[in-house]
């Protein structure tokens, strides 16, 4: 039984590489037509395969359909909560973790620093979006032109002599974001807190979340933040590896 399982499943990355007739199916599979005919019959009578008017095969609307609800069932936030503490643990920084919801960047994880000074965020907030490092992750991932066109929309408020001025330096900073993979907010929101960030990613390599940590002046330095990268940015890649399932929890723990 497990081998028909294994074949039955290894026709579906043969068809999402294109349409197939039963030769190719069969001849991937090394089985007899006869046998790979069966295969492709149950498959097609639960939704998961199509026969065209031609007599081929490709894949079938009920996986797509399968697939898109089980993403939306994924609830990064859970995903994501003991990596957050991990990452916690082992540096002691305030940790965020933030989405991109109708045109805000909220904030919703945070585990807080074991440190006595510490900075003030709330689960459920928006972030200041023109500044705020995880928001420069979700929006750099945006189509060039939904970029601009935000850009345009936003407002510039000058929390610092920091923050960003207009929307031209947001969209050059959005560039830069996107081109090395990471974001920071140094000062740009209040001038003794310093932020750094990376993206977590789908199976489709879109950007579905961001995480930071962040800490005061008088805890770290800019330049001593800035050496967790390496940490942050690993964290983020063993959440988007269980979030897109190339992943297991146990894997990355």
């Amino acid at each position: 039984m497990s081998q028909t399982v294994d074949r039955a499943l290894s026709i579906l990355p043969l068809l999402a590489e294109g349409p197939a007739d039963l030769g190719q199916v069969a001849d991937r599979l090394g089985v007899h037509k006869s046998t790979a005919l069966r295969l492709l019959r149950t498959l097609h009578e639960h939704g998961f395969v199509y026969r065209q008017s031609d007599q081929r095969y490709r894949l079938g609307a009920r996986l797509f359909s399968l697939a898109q609800e089980a993403m939306e069932n994924l609830d990064i936030r859970e995903i994501a909560h003991p990596h957050l503490v991990r990452l916690n643990a082992q540096c002691g920084h305030t940790v965020h973790l933030a989405v991109h919801e109708e045109n805000e960047v909220l904030y919703i994880d945070k585990v807080e620093s074991r440190y006595p000074v510490r900075m003030y965020s709330r689960i459920g907030k928006p972030v200041a979006i023109t500044v705020a490092a995880v928001a420069k992750l979700l929006l750099a991932d945006l189509p060039e032109a939904e970029r601009r066109a935000l850009a345009d929309k936003l407002d510039y408020p000058m929390y610092t002599p920091r923050s960003t001025p207009n929307a031209p330096a947001f969209l050059r900073e959005l560039e830069k974001v996107r081109e090395q993979g990471w974001a920071t907010d140094l000062g740009g929101h209040e001038e003794s807190i310093n932020c750094v960030a990376a993206p977590v990613r789908g199976a489709d390599g879109r950007v579905v979340a961001a995480m930071s940590v962040s800490a005061p002046n008088v805890v770290v330095t800019a330049d001593e933040l800035l050496t967790l990268l390496p940490l942050v940015r690993r964290t983020a890649e063993d959440i988007s590896g269980e979030y897109s399932g190339r992943t297991t929890a146990k894997d990355t723990a």
